[in-house]
Order: C-alpha cells, then sequence, then structure tokens
C-alpha cells in the first residue's frame, strides 16, 4: 500500500534530524530589480547613481553598458565571470529611448534579527525547491545550532547588532565558502569585503555542532526578542495585526498574538523530540483531512497552560504551534481538532513516548478553550475547580461563623448533631473553648451549651445598639480577646 503523497510532502518539511539551515533572503546585486527606486535595472541611456557615503559591495552578474555612474566612496563591485560594465555606443537598446535618473536603494536598514528577512528549511534541497518552514518569531531567525546560508553569487549587508554581542551558530557560509571555525571566520571578518557585508557591534561564534540534548535545544534569540519583533513590526507601525478570534493566543517566542491552538508537554528524562515529531508528522498531519494546517515543534522555556492562562517558568517544556488556513468564525477550528487529536493520543500513547503531560490552548473564531492530559486521563474542567473552591471556602465561613455564635441553626435543621461545644471533665465549669467537637465521638449537647449562644435577631439587635454606628462582626476577630 502506497502511503499518501502528503505524508512525503510533510516529511520533506519537518525532517528526520535537528538540522536546520536558514537562508538570508535580500541581497545588493546589480540586476536586483527592487535595488533600485525606479523598480527596474538601469539601461544604457540611464544616469546611475549611488551615495557617495554609501557602504556597500555590490555583485554584477552580467555585462552593462552605461552612459554615467557614479560610485559610492566605501564600497566594491564584485564581477562575475564574463560580467562587467562598457561605455554606450549609440546601438539601440529597447525600452531605454530617455534617458533617467536611477538611483540604488540604501541597504543600510536590513537587520540580522529581522524575521521576514530568512527563510528556514530542514535541508539544502528544501531551501532550493522553497519548501520552507513554519516557525515561531524567534525561532525565524538563524537559532544557536543552525547552520547560515548566504546564497554564492549575491552580494549583501546586514546589521548584526545584537543584545548579546554574541550570535551563536552552527556554522556560516558566505559566497559560497563555509566556515565552522572562529579562527578561519574572524581571518574573513577581518577582510575589506566582510567589512562591507556585516556593520553593528555584533559578532560570530561558531560550534560546529548540533544540539547535544535529544530532547531538543532552546533557540538562544530570547534575549533579542524585543529586537526581533521590532524589525518584525517596523512597517505597521509597531502594531500587530488584530486576531480574528476570541481570547487569541501568543506562544512563547511569538510577536503577535495567533488564532489556532498550542499544545505543551511536561516530559521525562529520555524523551526524544525528533520521534515524537515524526509520530505527530505520520500519525496526523500527513492525513489529507489535516491539509491547510502548518506546525511548529520546539523546545522553549516554561509554557504551561492551566485555568486559561500561559504561565511562564524556568522548566523547559516543548511547545507545539498550531494554525490553519480556515477564515472567519472557522478560524483555527481545524488546527483546535488536530490539537485535540493530539491530546488524545497523549493521553493513550504518551507515556512510551517519555511524554508526562499535556496542556492545551485553542483560540478559534466562535470559541476558546484550554484542557489539560497526562498520560491516562483529562483534568476537570476549570469551572468545576473554581466551583468547588468557592464552596469550600463557603462552608468555612459558615462554620467560622457557627463556632462565634453569630450564625445559630434553626432546631428544625439539627445542626447541634454535627457541631457540640465541648466541656471539660468537670460538668458544672464550662470550657471557654469556642472550638467543635470530632463528630466520630457522640457526646450530648446540654442546655447550658447552647445558653451561650445568640440568635440572629439577638445580635442584629446589640449591632444597633452600639452608639448607633454602623459597623460589621468580622468573623475572624473575637471580642473576647481584645477584652481580656
Amino acid at each position: 500500500m502506497k502511503a499518501p503523497l502528503s505524508f512525503f510532502i510533510f516529511f520533506c518539511l519537518l525532517g528526520t534530524s535537528s538540522a536546520m539551515y536558514k537562508q538570508w533572503i535580500p541581497n545588493t546585486n546589480f540586476e536586483n530589480t527592487s535595488n533600485w527606486d525606479k523598480g527596474r535595472v538601469p539601461c544604457a541611456r540611464d544616469l546611475i547613481l549611488f551615495d557617495s557615503n554609501e557602504a556597500v559591495s555590490v555583485f554584477v552578474q552580467a555585462t552593462h553598458s552605461l552612459t554615467d555612474m557614479y560610485i559610492p566612496l566605501n564600497g566594491e563591485f564584485i564581477m562575475a565571470p564574463g560580467a562587467g560594465f562598457a561605455a554606450f555606443d549609440d546601438s539601440y537598446d529597447p525600452g531605454c529611448e530617455t534617458a533617467s535618473k536611477v538611483t540604488f536603494n540604501t541597504a543600510e536598514n536590513y537587520q540580522w534579527y529581522d524575521p521576514t528577512l530568512w527563510h528556514g528549511a530542514t535541508s539544502l534541497e528544501n531551501l532550493d525547491q522553497g519548501k520552507y518552514i513554519f516557525s515561531v518569531d524567534e525561532e525565524r531567525v538563524p537559532c544557536q545550532y543552525d547552520d547560515v546560508i548566504f546564497p554564492p553569487e549575491t552580494s549583501f549587508r546586514v546589521n548584526i547588532a545584537s543584545s548579546e554581542q554574541m550570535i551563536q551558530l552552527r556554522s556560516i557560509a558566505i559566497m559560497g565558502q563555509k566556515f565552522t571555525s572562529d579562527s578561519h571566520l574572524t581571518e574573513y571578518m577581518q577582510s575589506h569585503s566582510a567589512k562591507l557585508q556585516f556593520h553593528g557591534p555584533g559578532t560570530f561564534r561558531l560550534s560546529n555542532t548540533r544540539c547535544p540534548d535529544k530532547s531538543g535545544c532552546e533557540c538562544g534569540n530570547t534575549a533579542d526578542h524585543d529586537r526581533i519583533c521590532a524589525a518584525l513590526l517596523q512597517n505597521s507601525g509597531n502594531q500587530c495585526p488584530v486576531a480574528a478570534c476570541k481570547d487569541p493566543l501568543k506562544p512563547v517566542g511569538h510577536c503577535c498574538e495567533i488564532c489556532g491552538a498550542t499544545v505543551s508537554l511536561e516530559y521525562f528524562t529520555g524523551f526524544d523530540i525528533e520521534v515524537y515529531q515524526n509520530r505527530v508528522l505520520h500519525t496526523f498531519l500527513s492525513l489529507p483531512k489535516n491539509a491547510g494546517i502548518q506546525m511548529a515543534i520546539s523546545k522553549v522555556n516554561g509554557s504551561l497552560a492551566f485555568l486559561g492562562t500561559v504561565q511562564r517558568n524556568s522548566v523547559s517544556s516543548i511547545q507545539i504551534v498550531l494554525i490553519d488556513n480556515r477564515t472567519g468564525s472557522q478560524i483555527g477550528t481545524h488546527a483546535e481538532q488536530l490539537a485535540k487529536d493530539i491530546m488524545g493520543d497523549i493521553a493513550e500513547h504518551g507515556e512510551s513516548f517519555g511524554i508526562a503531560a499535556g496542556h492545551l490552548q485553542a483560540a478559534t473564531g466562535s470559541n476558546w478553550n484550554a484542557q489539560r492530559t497526562n498520560g491516562h486521563a483529562t483534568a476537570t474542567i476549570a469551572g468545576t475547580v473554581v466551583g468547588v473552591v468557592l464552596l469550600l471556602l463557603l462552608l468555612g465561613i459558615v462554620l467560622l461563623l457557627y463556632r462565634k455564635g453569630i450564625l445559630r441553626s434553626h432546631p428544625s435543621l439539627h445542626l447541634n448533631f454535627f457541631w457540640k461545644r465541648k466541656y471539660d471533665l468537670d460538668p458544672s465549669e464550662q470550657s471557654n473553648d469556642t472550638g467543635f467537637d470530632n463528630p466520630m465521638f457522640d457526646t450530648e449537647s446540654t442546655p447550658t451549651a447552647s445558653a451561650g449562644m445568640c440568635s440572629v435577631e439577638e445580635t442584629l439587635e446589640k449591632i444597633g445598639s452600639r452608639n448607633s454606628e454602623l459597623y460589621y462582626i468580622n468573623p475572624l476577630y473575637d471580642e473576647t480577646e481584645l477584652s481580656a
């Protein structure tokens, strides 16, 4: 029996190893139309302008005829084989009948921590084929065990300012040259080209190792969360779009609220994130009914849901983020159903994968809920828990009022059967103890024991007679103790 095609598609998207490749998107190539203010590559009759103070490296892939070009004082042109510039000789150039001023756009604003400027994939082949992964915003930027790629035959400029001053990576490839050691990269960073490509107060540290923990490793970009979100929202007035669902979710590491579902996993020693990722892939994401759902799974620093709130702590957990492509009142409902299916699978098989408990949160266009599942059962609904707590609190207050003599039961209720005043061994002396007897012991209640109690009516009369002032009796305060 052949496996569904969607299985192989998702398999390629998620992969079977912890390898992760992040590729830089923008470039400063001469032939890139987005680098010019006219939205086109300059033609032969154009006046080409570079800002004189622009520090930029420009890769030229072909030969261009030109009339005039003002180049930057601090820049470079890298020529591909056979590429270059030639003087315009009045030959016919289609589309270039009239001369224009064409200015090169600045690349100073490109930032390393801008998640919109990176593609992520589980292999180089997936990068080439455009099979990119979905991640929370912090993890869209290169993480500490990722391989970073600046595509060959491209020039670029990026600000590497970092809150930690040190950007940790597994490796980095620049202009087709891969660096896996700090010594070789340091030597390159001292070159003129590197100073044009990278700027800002930041440096790189390369480990050339994968994540050593089979339960996964945190991305390591938490310290730059604000920087990442500022870069992400710089073109929208630093405002997140309004989520089209009730009580939207904000996953750990994400900048804005989303509609969909999150599942947070507590795990035992021995949990393998790759094994469980493949479990979810094979059992759920490969099904045709789950087409249109995107999933991100990673280790984060504490995200546990309880009674509908997200609690952060220092204990790492595994976060699964699910979003779907539905809209309107149906937005998030598909992701929520998949999350419930995953929770049901955890209840039945979670322990065999090293999962101690799962916590679900969902936000859709029509409802919101939260639940918890461990290896055997589903937790009590939040409302039930709150109701029990309130009931116990109410019973405690009633009991305290009764003990203080403020509340007196109606004779027909026979509450004295449960609560009886205690006496010393000498029946002639009444105890000052206002406690209650253990109902397991059957001691008789006497008229003397109840004589010190006053009815509700008598209590109200005393309240009204105290200097005609309005006040309330605090059931937690024993007035007799102050008078003593």
